[in-house]
């Protein structure tokens, strides 16, 4: 079994404008995960302290939000329309492994799918990221399963909509991105060796 093992040496965040002009800032602690919420904020998941960090797009703090303790490791967070959030949570050594749906200020969970780690459908083996279409249906990266998930906006399971058959031997999806207009699936898969990233593409799906 592959584990995802990063490794993170400056708590900060490089911004890239058009031109190609390059920003940092500070965040103060591990940044895990990053999605844009429709303010146009940055949201950066930081799972060893259990917060998701607002910025404005110029690197402005604007608050912090600490996740109920049960929520461990968090790894990527996507806000909804209404204002809550979309957390997925478990890394190796971790017991329980799942995708929350979470209040507006962070204190409650309003929904949850997943549980103790495993294989079976319902379940998962490393939650990785999280995208989010226009009607708020919720796709998941199952790193060690080597899946694609849906869920419905309530987080009830509908379907597998990568597989392992639709990936290459024995690489594992990292990271995905929707094109909500093409109705389009971006999934990289990475090639793990000894418990790091050699070499990897994009796969992109119709969904």
């Amino acid at each position: 079994m592959c584990t995802l093992l990063i490794i993170i040496i400056v708590e900060c965040i490089h911004r890239l404008d058009v031109q190609g002009a390059a920003t940092q800032w500070a965040v103060n602690d591990i940044p895990q995960g990053l999605s844009v919420n429709a303010a146009h904020n940055l949201l950066v998941t930081c799972h060893v302290v259990r917060k998701i960090k607002e910025f404005s797009s110029h690197g402005d703090l604007l608050r912090e939000l600490t996740l109920p303790d049960d929520v461990i490791k968090p790894l990527h967070a996507i806000q909804t329309r209404n204002g809550e959030f979309i957390v997925c949570h478990g890394m190796p050594g971790d017991a329980v492994h799942r995708v929350c749906k979470i209040s507006a200020d962070g204190r409650d969970i309003i929904k949850s799918h997943g549980g103790q780690r495993g294989s079976d459908l319902g379940e998962y083996d490393g939650p990785a990221r999280l995208a989010v279409d226009n009607n708020e249906f919720v796709f998941v990266v199952d790193f060690n399963n080597r899946r694609v998930t849906l869920l419905s906006p309530t987080l009830d399971y509908i379907r597998q909509v990568v597989s392992n058959d639709d990936l290459t031997l024995k690489w594992r999806p990292v990271t995905l991105y929707m094109d909500i207009r093409r109705r389009r699936l971006y999934v990289a898969e990475n090639e793990c060796k000894e418990r790091v990233l050699t070499a990897g593409h994009v796969v992109v799906f119709s969904v």
